[in-house]
């Protein structure tokens, strides 16, 4: 079954290549969606994928992330899939 969720991370989370980081975990574990820094310093996720991999990638997120990264909080919306994601971006 296809999931969706909206994930929300917090803390020092830009200028660290959090983003990088996150399409390459993202596309390792097979997720379609992308990642994008947000005005007010946070980082926003939209993955789209199976439940065990979103799993994977959440749980990457709490331990911490990238090396370079230092969160505070992560908040995850679970969403109706709507559309079909092909891909895994990188937004600018």
């Amino acid at each position: 079954m296809i999931r969706q969720v909206k994930i929300r991370v917090c803390g020092r989370v830009q200028g660290v290549g959090f983003r990088f980081f996150t399409y390459q975990q993202a596309t390792k574990l097979g997720l379609v969606g992308y990642v994008k820094n947000l005005d007010n310093g946070d980082v926003e996720i939209l993955i789209q994928g199976d439940s065990i991999s979103i799993a994977k990638l959440i749980q990457w997120f709490e331990q911490g992330g990238p090396v370079s990264a230092r969160i505070t909080a992560i908040n995850v919306t679970e969403l109706i899939p709507e559309n079909q994601l092909n891909a895994f971006n990188i937004k600018y």
